[in-house]
């Protein structure tokens, strides 16, 4: 008989289980520690791509489980598919100028450059601009020429998110959309869900607890529908320190121990 996965973990990464600066995660190992020992299944949700988060996952010892990547718009999976992004590429050269002007992609840039605003090492940023589904970006027009610039790409069916750090431009998934496929797969008793930004909204209150993670470097979400009852919670502490507070607090009022 097939055991039933106790608990299965939905964690965005930047601000998130990373530290918004250094990108580490080493404070949120005791509880990713207790995950493992447990059984419990971690499922990383970012905007970061395949070739990021395959880093990441061999480095927290979390391979063996799917990961949604480009803030929903794909997942972990054998066999690259860039026709998504190219399309998405495409899309942008048809903008007029006078509105593409205000917006620099992760593909109008070289890995240097993508470093320079991501804060990455020349390593890490060759493996961001290695997508496959979405396309990151800065913007640095006005609200209007925001607006007029997405309604030009919304016809061509691309839709924006705002997360922690970039606006990205997808075919419209989202890290929720992933959500329900992997929840009807793996039938955990419960689910959580941690994230900083208004990109992962959807994925805190479609888990049975969502916990937004303290991030000093960005506005704080505003109130959410479930924190009034308890099931979307916030931390004291930022970034991985809180991911390990909260996740740690979680095993404990679940009362789920090793075995």
């Amino acid at each position: 008989m097939t055991a039933v996965l106790p608990l299965l973990v939905f964690s965005d990464l930047d601000g998130t289980l990373l530290d918004h600066e250094t990108y580490r995660w080493d404070a949120a190992q005791e509880a990713l520690t207790a995950l493992a020992e447990l059984g419990a299944g971690v499922i990383l949700a970012s905007s970061k791509t395949v070739a990021e988060i395959s880093i990441l996952q061999a480095e927290m010892g979390l391979q063996g489980w799917p990961a949604i990547v480009e803030n929903g718009a794909g997942l972990l999976r054998e066999g690259p598919d860039d026709s998504a992004y190219q399309q998405i590429r495409a899309a942008l050269g048809r903008v007029p100028v006078a509105l593409r002007k205000f917006y620099t992609g992760f593909g109008d840039l070289d890995a240097e450059g993508v470093a320079r605003i991501t804060g990455l090492s020349q390593e890490a940023a060759v493996h961001a601009k290695n997508r496959q589904f979405s396309e990151p970006g800065t913007w640095s027009g006005t609200e209007a020429d925001r607006t007029a610039f997405l309604a030009l790409l919304a016809a061509e069916g691309i839709t924006a998110r705002e997360g922690g750090r970039f606006l990205t431009l997808s075919f419209g998934k989202t890290k929720a959309d992933q959500m329900d496929a992997l929840i009807t797969r793996y039938a955990p008793r419960f689910t959580a869900a941690l994230g900083d930004a208004p990109n992962d909204v959807e994925m805190l209150q479609k888990a049975d607890l969502g916990v937004v993670i303290s991030n000093p470097h960005r506005p704080p979400l505003p109130s959410l529908e479930g924190e009034e009852n308890g099931r979307i919670i916030r931390t004291q502490a930022a970034g991985p320190a809180g991911w390990n507070d909260a996740v740690l607090q979680l095993l404990c009022d679940l009362q789920l121990t090793k075995g």
